[in-house]
């Protein structure tokens, strides 16, 4: 075998249909397009949201609210997920690179802890933001709170 006998496999290819290579073909005069208006024409490309001169939706709509472009967007993990962790792997110090091992976040995303679920061990927790009852029941069990 070498490239000069190279084909793909049987079925798997097809031959293009020839437009407007004649009558005889059956793909001429029209070449499959209809007859007259602009989409029958050469360089024809239909605009988005064109509705043939019909105030399109995207007008017809109004604007309204924005998107605040300072929002942090953080990924919640609260203390059960925590306590179930430690549960499993005995690791005394979670930060944000044991979250992303444990496929709880993703490698850019900011963590912030919340307080739902009991927490019984001692455990020091790095996350970028921490909600007031999540701190505090960290710190009660005997836990550490770093904030990155």
């Amino acid at each position: 075998m070498n490239l000069s006998n190279l084909k793909p496999a049987e079925g798997s290819t097809r031959n293009n249909k020839r437009l407007g290579r004649g009558e005889g073909s059956g793909r001429g005069g029209t070449s499959t397009r209809g007859h007259k208006g602009a989409k029958s024409r050469s360089g024809y490309s239909r605009k988005s949201g064109f509705e043939g001169g019909q105030m399109p939706l995207q007008r017809r709509v109004p604007k309204f609210g924005f998107k605040n472009i300072n929002r942090v967007e953080y990924k919640g993990i609260n203390l059960d997920v925590i306590q179930n962790l430690f549960e499993t792997n005995n690791a005394a110090t979670m930060g944000a690179g044991y979250f992303v091992e444990a496929g709880l976040v993703s490698k850019n995303a900011k963590i912030k802890v919340l307080g739902r679920g009991e927490l019984s061990a001692a455990i020091e927790v790095h996350a970028h933001a921490f909600s007031k009852s999540a701190q505090e029941a960290i710190e009660k069990a005997g836990g550490k709170v770093i904030t990155l």
